[in-house]
């Protein structure tokens, strides 16, 4: 039995945090396989920078080489009204169907789901493993216990909370932003995806 991380993100673009993290997390909690899930730009809460098919182009270039790592494009293939973290992970279990499964998410979005802001909160919650990572001046432990969803749910196998060394946060609308306003944001992407942006003028 494997045990699979899945790594959702807009990934716009992809960052060398973003590898870093991946990797980070697949080491400490030994997973098999991290699965990197862009979302969909058709989805009616997320407004992209650039299309679908160069945020994908770029996750497949900055990946590229590591055993571990496999791009998904299961989302971005979805209607966007019908996308939901559950469905998605409903998906998996499915394709995956003797191993693990884990969603890889920041403490603030696990501030979110305690309070009931993601569809079907309380049945994803229930019925998944997630890792969590640290996030500056979220006290992760003290999100479960103020949540009756999350705390109703923490059984010890729940929740895997990593809360040092992951606070490093260099966000992609940083990124944007350098290349919009003419700065050198050269070693914060893979040195494929900086071509990649270059080539195509992305992110003007």
């Amino acid at each position: 039995m494997a045990k699979i991380g899945i790594y959702g993100s807009s990934f716009d673009p992809i960052t060398n945090v973003h590898l870093w993290t991946a990797s980070t997390v697949a080491h400490r909690c030994k997973l098999d396989q991290v699965i990197f899930l862009p979302c969909s730009g058709k989805r009616p809460d997320k407004t992209m920078q650039i299309s679908d098919e160069h945020r994908w182009n770029m996750i497949t270039l900055a990946i590229a080489g590591n055993d571990k790592f496999i791009p998904d494009d299961y989302e971005m293939n979805q209607p966007g009204w019908e996308i939901a973290t559950y469905l998605t992970l409903n998906h998996f279990k499915t394709k995956y169907p003797a191993d693990e499964i884990y969603f890889i998410m920041g403490a603030d979005l696990l501030l979110d789901i305690g309070e009931g802001k993601w569809k079907k909160s309380q049945e994803l919650i229930s019925e998944n493993k997630f890792i969590v990572m640290a996030r500056d001046g979220i006290n992760m432990l003290a999100a479960i216990s103020k949540s009756p969803i999350l705390r109703n749910a923490d059984d010890g196998q729940t929740f895997h909370l990593i809360d040092k060394g992951l606070a490093m946060e260099i966000s992609s609308s940083y990124i944007r932003d350098e290349f919009k306003r003419g700065g050198e944001p050269r070693y914060l992407v893979p040195d494929s995806c900086y071509t990649y942006i270059k080539n195509h003028q992305l992110y003007k």
